[in-house]
C-alpha cells in the first residue's frame, strides 16, 4: 500500500465522539483520483480505542470543505471498540462514481456509539490494501 500526503484526510486524529475528518480532498483541483480503478480509504488505528460500544468508518463527500451535509459513498459495518487496538487497519471501498455526486470535497466521518475516552485514526485514500498476513499450510515450502 502506497500512501500520498495529498490523499490523507485524517492524521492521528483523536476520535472520542462522532466527527468528520480534520482534512478534506478538494476534487475541484486537477488531481487523478484513480479514474476507472478501485479505490479504498484505509483507516489505520494509531491509538487503541477505549470506552464506547462501537465505531463506523465512513467515506463521505460534501459540497462544503467542512463536510457539512455529507453524502456517504462507502462505509464499514459498526466495529466493536474492543477490536480496535493500535495497528488495526479497516479498509472501506469507495463508490467508483465519486464525481457523479456533484460534490467537491471528499473526507471521512467517524460515527461513534457510546462515549470513547481514547482512540486515534489516520485515514488515506489508497489503490491497494495490504493486510500483511499471509498464511500457508503446515509443511508447505514457499520458493
Amino acid at each position: 500500500m502506497i500512501t500520498d500526503k495529498l490523499l490523507r484526510v485524517s492524521e492521528a486524529q483523536a476520535v472520542t465522539t462522532t466527527a468528520v475528518s480534520t482534512n478534506t480532498i478538494d476534487l475541484g483541483v486537477a488531481r487523478d483520483m484513480g479514474e476507472g480503478k478501485e479505490l479504498f480509504m484505509n483507516f489505520a488505528v494509531g491509538t487503541t480505542f477505549v470506552g464506547g460500544t462501537s465505531i463506523k468508518f465512513e467515506v463521505v463527500s460534501s459540497a462544503n470543505a467542512n463536510l457539512s451535509s455529507p453524502t456517504v459513498i462507502g462505509s464499514s459495518d459498526a466495529i466493536v471498540t474492543a477490536s480496535l487496538a493500535a495497528g488495526k487497519n479497516v479498509a472501506v471501498a469507495l463508490n467508483p462514481q465519486i464525481a457523479s455526486t456533484g460534490q467537491q470535497y471528499l473526507g471521512a466521518r467517524y460515527t461513534v456509539v457510546g462515549t470513547m475516552t481514547a482512540g486515534a485514526v489516520t485515514a488515506d485514500i489508497v489503490e491497494t490494501v495490504q493486510d500483511g498476513k499471509k498464511f500457508y499450510a503446515s509443511g508447505f515450502t514457499v520458493v
